[in-house]
């Protein structure tokens, strides 16, 4: 059984969704969003509740169950709500700056980056060591953010680089003498 697959998603006020076949359609006061699941679950809107449920007892579907609510609590929480990823600069010279809708990013490398926002996504620069990611499709949020942590990934002996803000680098012990 999963434990997330068998919580209902319950629907805020001013939400509503459909679903037609395998699509479920969910419309707010932010915009609509829709997911198609795949034919393993079953997935049915009554009371302002979505349940989803597996079809039959395979490996796959319980996997897509889990998987397809999540998906269908994401559409609700998009359409309400902003998912949000905050990124921090640390190095000596690194720092990030917004033009437009472009980040600019000094990173010590030769150049200096250039990182063209999607649409659909607004980044901020609050500080030049912060950066925060916002948007209503948490899938494209995190891969934004993946994107330009990408660039320069936290390294393990003195923690330079660009990490999400409450993420844990491990130090390693320099070269003993």
């Amino acid at each position: 059984m999963s434990r997330i697959g068998k919580q209902p998603v319950e629907l805020p006020s001013g939400v509503t969704a459909s679903v037609s076949g395998q699509t479920v359609e969910v419309k707010g006061p932010k915009g609509a969003k829709s997911f198609t699941a795949t034919d393993d679950v079953t997935i049915a809107v009554e009371d302002n509740v979505i349940t989803v449920t597996p079809r039959g007892k395979s490996k796959r579907a319980r996997q897509q169950w889990g998987m397809s609510r999540t998906m269908v609590a994401n559409l609700v929480h998009g359409v309400t709500n902003t998912f949000k990823k905050e990124l921090e600069i640390r190095g000596v010279g690194y720092r990030a700056q917004l033009q437009g809708n472009v980040l600019k990013l000094n990173l010590g490398l030769s150049h200096d980056v250039d990182f063209e926002i999607p649409e659909g996504v607004v980044v901020t620069v609050p500080k030049q060591t912060e950066i925060i990611v916002e948007g209503h499709d948490a899938q494209q949020v995190g891969q934004v953010a993946a994107n330009i942590r990408e660039w320069r990934r936290p390294e393990p002996y003195k923690g330079k680089g660009i990490r999400y803000k409450d993420e844990y680098i491990f130090q390693k012990e320099g070269k003993k003498k």
